[in-house]
């Protein structure tokens, strides 16, 4: 038991720092060379942005650099409760860390992401299905809605019950539960911005050039 605790505690110690570290500067430094930080304060605006300077395949890079980030820990989780036998609770518990770190970052003031991104990689980490569930549900609440927190939140619902239905193993089924629920509170702001007609919407122009007065 004792060891087995201490696997844990070696997991969430790599876990929760690496979904801390924020995907945009490790991509800004190794990846763009160049500071994405500085393409607009909203969302909305830094996507628009963004698309437009790197295209497709810009996008392709980030989330490149996003996944690997995140399957790094899921990955060393199972690789350590692997030596007990339980591999996928390792991968649970690693995302469940994950999860943490990415909607409330030790290195930001415990302000995150919305997990939308991490949300489909830790329910892949669970069972195929679990993931291209959440996957399809974020793609298409968000594209349609335009409101990314809509898409995480409806995200996370669906995934909780993917994961009741998909995953086996009590401890693992908790987990997932548990990750996917911490999400849709994350999300609750946004919802009551949608609600009160505050949020602003992805622009998915094609030419939104005169939204800058300045160069990046």
């Amino acid at each position: 038991m004792i060891l087995y605790m201490l696997l844990l505690l070696l997991t969430a110690l790599l876990a929760y720092p690496m979904g801390s570290i924020s995907t945009l500067r490790v991509a800004s430094r190794y990846v763009f060379r160049r500071n994405l930080m500085k393409l607009g304060g909203t969302d909305s605006l830094w996507f628009s942005n963004f698309r437009r300077l790197y295209k497709i395949p810009g996008i392709l890079k980030l989330l490149a650099v996003e996944l690997v980030k995140d399957l790094i820990p899921i990955l060393f989780g199972a690789l350590l409760l692997g030596f007990k036998g339980h591999a996928d609770v390792g991968r649970a518990f690693a995302a469940f860390c994950l999860m943490m770190g990415r909607l409330w970052p030790m290195f930001n003031s415990f302000r995150g992401c919305r997990g939308s991104l991490p949300l489909i990689v830790c329910c892949f980490a669970l069972s195929p299905t679990a993931g291209l569930l959440s996957l399809l549900t974020v793609a298409l609440v968000t594209w349609f809605s335009r409101y990314p927190s809509l898409g995480a939140a409806v995200g996370g619902v669906v995934s909780v019950f993917a994961v009741l239905i998909a995953v086996d193993g009590r401890i693992t089924t908790l987990l997932g539960v548990g990750f996917c629920l911490m999400v849709v509170i994350r999300n609750i702001p946004g919802l009551r911005r949608i609600a009160a007609h505050e949020e602003e919407r992805i622009d998915l122009q094609l030419d939104i050039s005169y939204k800058f007065d300045e160069k990046f």
